[in-house]
């Protein structure tokens, strides 16, 4: 993954203040160098900052020496990784110790544009320009050429007016013809009007003659401003009713000013800090790359002796080298393919492709939080590889689709009946139940969904996909961490707070069996009904609850059993975490005969239009909208043919979808 660095105000306020001071002092010391900003332009491609910074610097010490030289420079650098180009060109008026100041002050503002790839300046006595192919011919740019109208003046009205535009006019094309005939400059006034043309030194006289004439006709449109300026891409045309003119032949000689010290202090430490940050992200970024080896070092030291090792070549072979036709499922993090083993076992490959920055955090977590852990309703991983040019996961293979398959796609399979549905629903809670507590460590899956539960040969749940599992100390109330899963199964303190206890995957529990039962998505809103929390809240609160229930089961289902499980998920999706059961408690309700199940209160909604109104809050609006798109896409079985697979998630972003919480403490 790029790292980036945007070189900013926000990012880099002392870098701001060193150089608003030094600016200050430059002011002082020198009588005007002529550095309001008429203009900047910052491209939109960008690049990694720590490649292009040492350029630009390196880049910037020859132009400096020439401005310093010449009052004007040009140069480029070519490397395997980027070519720069740069040129700088202070406006002939200027004596050359203005120029340097207005050199410097266009130098520290330039970097604003980077990491991107190209960047010009415009200031009132220079300009300063670079770009990653060879610019210095170029005279108009269609894309980037700028009109500035603006001016402190205000506009001329009445008789000004009319002597404005007829001097203007008359002003500007007599400089241009001038400009063109006397090296690409041309300074006037006229009946109160001053003027300024310049066509950077590298421009032959063709060029400039066009680039002016593209200026004179953009300029003219500014009237009545009283000031204008034209930024074009090989000159600049300035006129004002204001005298802004230096005169050129007032350059000095006498040794080393105040302010040519002042612009070299201002430059040095502007790069200096520039250099420093580009220090501090690769540095960052080493550190990142190292503790990335480290862990994929433990992982491999670990398992490389272990019978949970597979030898890459093997799993190749086994999948026939991953060839198309065994692929059965493609996710975020990489594609799924279904093996057979010398031996005759099944078996399902994750291929993992390192395109993340998670790629080693994902590994290292799924395979050494499961490795050893068994259970029926739990898809066990049997082993791993690391010796090839990417990762694999090795799992037990799953004979039958997805659960999300057999309740949402509009080509069916199988309908599951109610028998199976509640088997699913027990399976799924006892697996949960055991990652909570039937181990040596607490684990929270994180990413209980209907893609993520998968079926046996018997249509037994299993549940898998732990990339996003956490272990979960026995002295910690709670861990705080990033948001990841998906939207419609997060809990509501998890999503707000991110704040993650056992109760997390309870919500997402809960809204899973209110799918199961209902057969319809979480997130899927209806313009009469809302939500399905909404939904199935409305019918519970007005004893229809049964309602609810998949109208594909043509009423075959017994109706007490299907209020106490509807009324359990429910319970499980409640606002307050303390209100929602323990999994070992959900599992008891649903199982054990007579087991008291208290009442559920209001659960929070997905409330499209609530939401349409404006009444949730604009800071929640701002936090969950960034929360809303799924966080990590990683791959869980799945199927496209009769036999099994392994799928990615089915469910995408959602970004009209914005949670309402909602929550009421008075019990039914």
């Amino acid at each position: 993954m790029k790292i980036e660095m945007n070189i900013s105000s926000s990012n880099f306020p002392l870098l701001n203040w060193i150089v608003v001071l030094l600016l200050n002092f430059a002011l002082i010391c020198e009588a005007d160098p002529r550095i309001s900003e008429s203009g900047l332009i910052c491209g939109t491609n960008r690049t990694t900052a720590a490649i292009i910074i040492p350029q630009f610097v390196k880049l910037m010490e020859v132009v400096s020496q020439r401005v310093t030289d010449n009052n004007w420079g040009n140069h480029g650098v070519n490397s395997t990784n980027i070519s720069i180009y740069a040129l700088a060109n202070c406006y002939q008026d200027l004596p050359h110790q203005d120029c340097l100041l207005c050199y410097a002050a266009s130098r520290t503002r330039l970097p604003r544009c980077l990491p991107g790839k190209s960047g010009r300046i415009y200031l009132d006595g220079c300009f300063l320009r670079y770009d990653h192919y060879n610019f210095f011919n170029e005279t108009t740019d269609s894309a980037e050429d700028r009109v500035n109208c603006s001016s402190s003046n205000g506009v001329a009205t009445g008789q000004e007016l009319a002597t404005l535009n007829a001097s203007t006019g008359n002003l500007i094309d007599e400089m241009t013809k001038t400009a063109v005939a006397n090296g690409g400059y041309a300074a006037a006034n006229l009946n109160g009007v001053y003027g300024l043309a310049q066509c950077w030194r590298t421009l032959s006289t063709s060029g400039c003659k066009k680039c002016l004439d593209k200026a004179s006709r953009d300029i003219k449109g500014c009237l009545p401003s009283r000031d204008a300026r034209a930024l074009i891409a090989g000159c600049y045309l300035r006129y004002s009713t204001q005298k802004f003119l230096n005169d050129p032949s007032g350059n000095s000689n006498g040794g080393i000013s105040k302010g040519v010290i002042v612009a070299i202090v201002l430059g040095v430490t502007a790069f200096t800090m520039l250099a420093l940050s580009a220090a501090y992200t690769a540095r960052k970024r080493s550190l990142r790359r190292k503790q990335a080896r480290i862990n994929l070092g433990k992982i491999s030291n670990s398992y490389k002796k272990s019978s949970l090792n597979f030898k890459y070549e093997n799993l190749e072979k086994a999948t026939n080298y991953f060839d198309p036709s065994t692929k059965v499922g493609q996710g975020g993090n990489g594609s799924v393919y279904k093996g057979t083993l010398p031996n005759g076992n099944v078996i399902a490959v994750k291929r993992l492709f390192f395109n993340t920055r998670q790629w080693v955090d994902d590994f290292f977590n799924e395979v050494n939080l499961i490795h050893g852990i068994e259970h029926k309703n739990l898809v066990k991983l049997l082993g791993c590889s690391i010796e090839g040019p990417e990762s694999l996961l090795v799992y037990e293979f799953v004979t039958n689709k997805s659960l999300d398959q057999y309740l949402f796609d509009k080509d069916k399979v199988k309908i599951l009946s109610w028998e199976e549905r509640f088997r699913i629903i027990v399976g799924t809670a006892q697996g949960i139940d055991f990652l909570h507590g039937g181990s040596e460590i607490r684990i929270i899956h994180r990413d209980i969904k209907s893609s993520n539960v998968l079926l046996d040969e018997n249509l037994e749940a299993k549940i898998a996909d732990f990339g996003l599992a956490r272990c979960f100390g026995a002295d910690k109330t709670h861990l705080s961490t990033g948001i990841a899963g998906t939207l419609g199964y997060m809990a509501p303190e998890y999503l707000v707070k991110g704040q993650l206890t056992e109760k997390a995957d309870v919500y997402s529990y809960g809204v899973l069996v209110l799918e199961i039962v209902s057969g319809r998505k979480s997130i899927a809103f209806a313009e009469d009904s809302g939500s399905l929390l909404q939904t199935v809240w409305k019918l519970y609160t007005t004893n229809q609850v049964t309602e609810a229930l998949d109208p594909l089961l043509k009423g075959d289902f017994p109706r007490e059993e299907a209020s106490k499980v509807l009324k359990v998920g429910l319970l499980c999706t409640q606002a307050s975490v303390a209100l929602r059961p323990s999994m070992s408690e959900v599992v008891q309700m649903l199982t054990c005969e007579g087991y008291q199940i208290p009442e559920p209160c209001q659960p929070p909604f997905l409330n499209s239009n609530l939401l349409a109104g404006g009444s949730i809050k604009s800071s929640i609006r701002s936090l969950v909208s960034n929360a809303l798109y799924k966080l990590d896409e990683s791959s869980s079985y799945a199927t496209t043919t009769g036999s099994s697979s392994m799928q990615s998630s089915s469910t995408g972003p959602h970004k009209s979808d914005e949670f309402l919480l909602k929550e009421s403490e008075n019990r039914k």
